[in-house]
C-alpha cells in the first residue's frame, strides 16, 4: 500500500482500515510544516473526523489526536527534523500508541469526556 498524501489526508480521503498509527504521526508530523499549531490542530482534527466517521462511529478520538499532535509539535520544535524519516528515526517512542500513557491513566484516557473533549493530563512522568 503506498503511503497516504498529506492532501488526500486532509480532504479525508484515506481507508481506515489501512490508515495505521504512524501514518497518523506522518500526518501530524506533515500538517506541522505547513501550519503553526493551532491551524494545525484544526485541519488534523476535521481530516481524521472525516476518516473516522465512515469507519465507525464514535472512533474519533479528541484527546488522543491533540494530545499527540502536541507531542509531535514539542518534538519538532526540539529536534529541527526536516523530513519524516529522521523524525521517526529520532522519535521512536512516538510510533507507539501506549506512550501517551507515560501522562495519562488508561481509565482517564479512555473516558467519554475525554473521546468528546481534550482533556489535560493526569499523570507525572
Amino acid at each position: 500500500m503506498a503511503e497516504p498524501t498529506l492532501r488526500a489526508f486532509l480532504r479525508g480521503d484515506i481507508d481506515a482500515a489501512n490508515f495505521r498509527h504512524a501514518d497518523h504521526v506522518r500526518m501530524g508530523f506533515e500538517i506541522l510544516q505547513h501550519h503553526d499549531f493551532p491551524n494545525a490542530a484544526v485541519a488534523f482534527a476535521g481530516a481524521l473526523k472525516q476518516i473516522a466517521a465512515r469507519a465507525a462511529p464514535g472512533k474519533y478520538h479528541e484527546t488522543i489526536t491533540l494530545a499527540f499532535l502536541s507531542l509531535i509539535a514539542e518534538r519538532q520544535a526540539l529536534g529541527a527534523h526536516t523530513d519524516f524519516e529522521s523524525f521517526a528515526a529520532a522519535n521512536p517512542d512516538l510510533m507507539y500508541a501506549s506512550v501517551l500513557q507515560r501522562w495519562y491513566a488508561p481509565a482517564r484516557l479512555m473516558s467519554d469526556v475525554a473521546r468528546k473533549t481534550f482533556v489535560l493530563p493526569d499523570v507525572a512522568r
